[in-house]
């Protein structure tokens, strides 16, 4: 039986409260492989669960963190054995299987990825659930036969943490990017990733009852839903494609068969929780080789455990730029 710290979430009669406390491996749930938790991230997922809001986590107490990035422990599997440096994310890890924020895990043989060759520990959480989101999107706007020449790609949210990523990502594999984002503030932020234009989301908000628009996006990522998705597909140019991943703004959106059958435009759906591990796999190889980013470091803060509840309020406060990496101390 090991002790560690862990971030600890729980709902009382006078709200939801945060504390650091020390746990056991006995607490820990069944599973595969115990993995010691270098780092994590803080996204969003992470911040409802940590204030107790529905949709991510049932019950607690609990130890969000739906991103870890460590070395292997103890291992029943074939496919992992002690010393191994590996990612977990997705799957239920962080919403109701105790998560990253915990210095310790144990999770199923089949959340976890080998570390790619290329990239440490530290990046693959800079990236975390946040930029293999993005790199999903990116993968299946190539699918779908996107290419530099189309024209400029409109990136929604572009200073959150899909968004930074995918800005860079794109910026990096040649597609001229136009970075919509209501932080005025951070416009040299964006274009230091590698936009080559920033708008203010508001020009992307506004109601328009036309069906259509002028078409001034080959293709888009879109991070919050809402009145921005419908404006963006109404812009689409001729056979684009718009890979849609978050709903901060909204869930819904409203739009008619319009630019579909008369411009013949996509809606790409993204999920990166209960994707397959093979293809999570796969981009995060990708994202150590040919979609490397040099510009990680640029879009990163890093804090620890006794930090998060501050940076969680940040995020709700809407102070929150690129990512935030979630660093344990070491283990004994």
């Amino acid at each position: 039986m090991t002790s560690f710290s862990a971030f600890w979430v729980e709902k009382t009669e006078d709200g939801v409260t945060h504390q650091i406390i020390e746990r056991t491996t006995d607490d820990l749930p069944d599973g595969d492989v115990l993995i010691n938790v270098h780092y994590s991230s803080l996204n969003y997922k992470d911040a409802l669960s940590s204030k107790g809001l529905p949709g991510v986590t049932k019950s607690y107490p609990h130890t969000p963190g739906i991103d870890a990035a460590g070395q292997v422990v103890e291992s029943n599997s074939p496919l992992f054995k002690p010393g191994d440096d590996v990612v977990a994310i997705g799957f239920d890890l962080g919403m109701n299987t105790p998560g990253g924020y915990g210095q310790l895990i144990r999770v199923p043989a089949s959340w976890i990825t080998p570390l790619p060759a290329g990239m440490t520990a530290r990046e693959s959480m800079i990236i975390g659930t946040a930029g293999l989101t993005a790199a999903l999107c990116y993968d299946k706007l190539l699918k779908m036969g996107a290419k530099p020449s189309d024209g400029p790609v409109v990136v929604t949210g572009a200073t959150g943490g899909v968004g930074s990523v995918a800005v860079a990502l794109l910026a990096k594999e040649g597609f001229d990017v136009i970075a919509s984002s209501g932080k005025a503030d951070k416009a040299d932020y964006l274009k230091g990733l590698g936009a080559k234009e920033v708008i203010d989301r508001q020009s992307l908000s506004e109601q328009n009852p036309r069906p259509m628009d002028a078409m001034k996006y080959a293709h888009g990522i879109d991070t919050v839903g809402g009145e921005i998705l419908t404006n963006v597909i109404k812009g689409l140019s001729y056979g684009g494609s718009v890979a849609i991943c978050g709903l901060v703004a909204s869930p819904t959106f409203t739009t008619t068969v319009l630019p579909f059958i008369l411009r013949n435009v996509n809606i790409l759906g993204i999920d990166s929780v209960s994707l397959p591990i093979e293809e999570k796999t796969r981009v995060w190889n990708m994202l150590g080789t040919d979609w490397k980013l040099s510009s990680l470091e640029d879009m990163v803060v890093e804090i620890g455990l006794n930090q998060l509840s501050s940076e969680i309020d940040k995020i709700f406060a809407g102070g929150v730029a690129g990512r935030t990496l979630v660093k344990h101390e070491a283990l004994g």
